[in-house]
């Protein structure tokens, strides 16, 4: 059979000769007048072949995908995909067998907001910040006393060096530690009795969690971040009235733009206590503009995922928690230890979506409105080797804060990791306690207990058991105080 060509559209013999068209411009005389048209576009020539049954399928050795001998490592994002789809389908035929069992147990007009919780919340909110501004006062008389140190002509009775340091005399040194000391006490003073207050108030006089816990969390946040102003400042105070050439005593080099004392000023501050980290520096790496899209989308996220929490922990979790109080005043184990892995699972879900909501959602969008660079909030906790590597990576603003002002000086100061750690676990676990105790007006001590626990156990505990116990605050309060509408009441309590 002879092989044919396809040209425009038509088949001929591949050894048949082309009749070209008289109007082609190939056929054109050279004395003739007529000008050339332009051809035809001519479509792809392709050849027809016979297929035959002899292609190679296996033509050189190769591994399974999923062997340890593959070459390359396969991507598991399906699944990625198909487990999420999995938890998504199963939560939610769990919480559809609720709703048929228990009925709807949302009920918005059900929730005690009493006008008693807003004045006091509101009033909380405003009194929180003057305990910074009395801090920014604190330092700026400190701030003012260096700068008069300093004066030019004033003798000094320490040392100074042809490379540039100053060497502090033993009275200087006494005078800087005596002022260190009195103002160390005026910010713990300060700090420690806005917490006081705060805690107080919210345990005795706002019913609402959720009032509560904004206004316990603002306390704890300013308590944190004054520390860490007082202490940054000090040592940016010694820098500034004993310098030193050595690489060990250097400063920041992205402290220069803003030297010490040129950062105390109400502006500085100001930033600070919305800026979202917890640590101090005189200058933080800065965007240079607001992407509102991007805010608006981040803070849809926020109240979308507040929303699906609310919506599990009341429909869900809640009636479970209530199911389970007569298994465990009878300490049958085995109903507990199933009542447990039954709540473990909305626990966990509900964890998740908390942890996207604050971390990935608030703290990005509070970072863009205020130009804030630095936005490693988290990092891959999800792939931890050990319970040790999850604390680090989990919750970076609290961690960067405990490394930097609690365990790292206790180490230099001579004390070893794992004392300096046992102390870290313990500050943690009181604040852990204050912030779902108060608000909950159930302080048991399950918070504190579940943090210090985790240095004898760290090597056994997985890294969500931790959220176990702050859920169980909230449920608690459910249970006491929550909001079920009258028909799941009366289910309840049959």
């Amino acid at each position: 059979m002879a092989t044919t060509i396809k040209v425009t559209g038509a088949d001929v013999p591949a050894d048949a000769p082309l009749r070209r068209s008289t109007h082609s411009h190939v056929n054109l005389k050279s004395n003739g007048t007529s000008p050339p048209k332009p051809l035809a576009p001519m479509r792809t020539t392709y050849m027809k072949k016979k297929y035959r049954h002899v292609a190679a399928a296996h033509s050189k050795p190769r591994t399974s995908c999923l062997s340890h001998d593959s070459e390359t490592s396969p991507s598991f994002l399906g699944f990625r995909n198909l487990m999420v789809i999995v938890l998504i389908v199963g939560n939610l035929r769990l919480m559809i067998e609720n709703i048929r069992k228990y009925g709807v147990l949302i009920c918005i007009r059900c929730h005690d907001y009493r006008s008693q919780d807003l004045i006091l919340g509101a009033a909380l909110y405003f009194i929180i910040p003057c305990h910074l501004f009395l801090a920014y006062i604190v330092e700026l008389v400190a701030a003012q006393q260096a700068r008069s140190s300093l004066k030019a002509g004033k003798k000094r009775s320490g040392t100074a060096t042809p490379g540039g340091s100053y060497v502090a005399s033993d009275e200087e040194k006494q005078k800087f530690q005596s002022t260190w000391k009195m103002i160390a006490w005026i910010h713990g003073i300060n700090i420690t009795f806005c917490l006081g207050i705060t805690s107080f108030i919210v345990y005795f006089f706002i019913h609402h969690p959720l009032i509560g816990t904004l206004s316990e969390v603002h306390a704890i946040i300013v308590w944190l971040k004054t520390a860490s102003y007082a202490f940054t400042n000090r040592d940016l105070r010694h820098a500034y009235l004993h310098p030193s050439k050595r690489d060990e005593d250097a400063l920041p080099e992205i402290y220069n733009s803003c030297p010490y004392p040129q950062n105390i000023t109400l502006g500085n501050l100001t930033y600070f206590w919305w800026a979202p980290t917890l640590v101090y520096q005189p200058v933080y790496p800065r965007t240079t503009k607001i992407r509102w899209i991007f805010v608006a989308k981040r803070m849809a996220e926020v109240f979308g995922l507040n929303a699906f929490m609310w919506i599990a922990s009341a429909q869900y979790a809640a009636p479970v928690l209530r199911n389970s109080l007569d298994k465990m005043a009878s300490l049958d184990l085995f109903s507990i230890l199933e009542r447990l892995m039954k709540l473990s699972t909305i626990s966990l879900v509900i964890w998740l979506a908390g942890f996207f909501a604050l971390f990935q959602s608030f703290l990005n969008a509070l970072a863009e409105v205020m130009k804030f660079g630095d936005r490693e909030f988290y990092t891959d906790w999800w792939n931890s080797p050990s319970v040790g590597v999850y604390w680090r990576t989990w919750n970076k603003p609290v961690y960067q804060f405990m490394k930097r002002h609690v365990f790292s000086p206790l180490v230099g100061r001579g004390w070893s990791p794992g004392a300096a750690s046992i102390v870290v676990f313990v500050f943690s676990g009181v604040l852990h306690e204050l912030l779902v105790g108060v608000p909950t007006h159930n302080i048991i001590g399950v918070a504190f207990v579940g943090m210090v626990a985790q240095l004898p156990l760290i090597a056994l505990t997985t890294p969500l058991e931790k959220m176990q116990a702050a859920l169980l605050y909230f449920f608690a309060w459910q249970a006491k105080y929550g909001s079920v509408s009258p028909a799941g009441k009366s289910y309840l309590a049959k």
